[in-house]
């Protein structure tokens, strides 16, 4: 238990610096572009060394198209559509939602106290990042000249992470041996092909070969977005997911924005609101809530039943 609990805790740092490194390879890279990057590097060179997962090649290709196409895709649109990296931890983290509302849905899972608690307070903190996001007179450009259509493919985005969280319970379920990082490296080669043919069909001829052009500093964004973020950070997670139900593991993703808001204010120049601030306030006691809650009632149970037991 302690071991899962760093790595869920370290797979919160790596996500939250995620979107900085997006940010500074956008500068160079178009989104497919940089979505074809970072997935040739999750894939190479470790595809050479690494066996193929022992199960059926379609929850491969689900995954990848999933967490690959859908997430990522989405996210580095909505990212050079209008969205700053501090605001898109933050939005990305609905996912929370669409993963507890599609495992009770399709695993048969159930929501516990602890988690009900955890999942209201972490909608009330994003409900406190909406005012600053929307801006509370209507004001589509009120947090940091954010827009619209960059929420609304962030939101996308997070459903697309909440579908393939779902993904890989079934296909743990299914097939229950399967090794996580073999999973992850060999999924990365799905979202390649796709990522290519999009950048060939909807980017600018004048920008196909900016790639060629990329700065050290954006290659090296798409490294740690394709060899941390997606081999090392993807391997925990999914190693988590495996071990436990997924509205268990999903509620410690609400971390990623305090470190990806702290991330930006840091090392991009983003400012931090009042209200942003409140709402960390609240993402801290939804984790809270959520890893300390169980054991909480737990112990008062215990407790419980020793007083009744003790009752002459």
């Amino acid at each position: 238990m302690g071991r899962d609990l760093i790595a869920a805790l370290g797979v919160v740092v790596i996500w939250g610096l995620n979107f900085v490194a997006m940010k500074f390879s956008l500068h160079d890279f178009t989104p497919f572009q940089l979505g074809a990057a970072r997935y040739v590097f999750a894939a190479l060179p470790l595809v050479l060394f690494i066996e193929r997962p022992k199960l059926p090649w379609r929850w491969l290709v689900y995954y990848g198209l999933a967490q690959g196409v859908g997430q990522f895709g989405l996210l580095f649109v909505a990212l050079q559509a209008g969205m700053t990296a501090a605001l898109a931890s933050v939005v990305m983290q609905t996912q929370v939602f669409f993963t507890t509302l599609l495992g009770v849905a399709l695993l048969q899972e159930r929501i516990g106290g602890p988690l009900r608690i955890g999942l209201a307070l972490a909608a009330i903190g994003l409900g406190c990042f909406a005012l600053n996001f929307v801006g509370l007179g209507g004001n589509e450009r009120a947090a940091g000249g954010t827009t619209l259509p960059g929420l609304l493919l962030n939101l996308c985005a997070a459903a697309m992470w909440g579908a393939s969280n779902v993904i890989t319970r079934k296909a743990q379920k299914a097939h229950p041996d399967y090794d996580a990082l073999q999973f992850v490296v060999w999924s990365s080669l799905v979202p390649i092909v796709p990522f290519i043919a999009m950048s060939l069909l909807f980017d600018a001829p004048a920008e196909r070969w900016q790639w060629t052009h990329a700065s050290i500093g954006a290659w090296a964004g798409a490294a740690y977005l394709g060899w941390v973020a997606t081999v090392l950070a993807y391997s925990l997670w999914t190693g988590l997911f495996k071990r436990h139900p997924a509205n268990r593991v999903a509620p410690f993703s609400l971390g990623v924005p305090v470190v990806g808001l702290a991330a930006g204010m840091g090392l991009l120049g983003e400012s931090i609101t009042p209200w942003q601030w409140v709402g960390i306030g609240f993402v801290v006691a939804a984790l809270a809530a959520v890893m300390f809650g169980g054991r909480l009632s737990a112990r008062r149970s215990a407790r419980a039943a020793q007083a009744t037991s003790s009752i002459p």
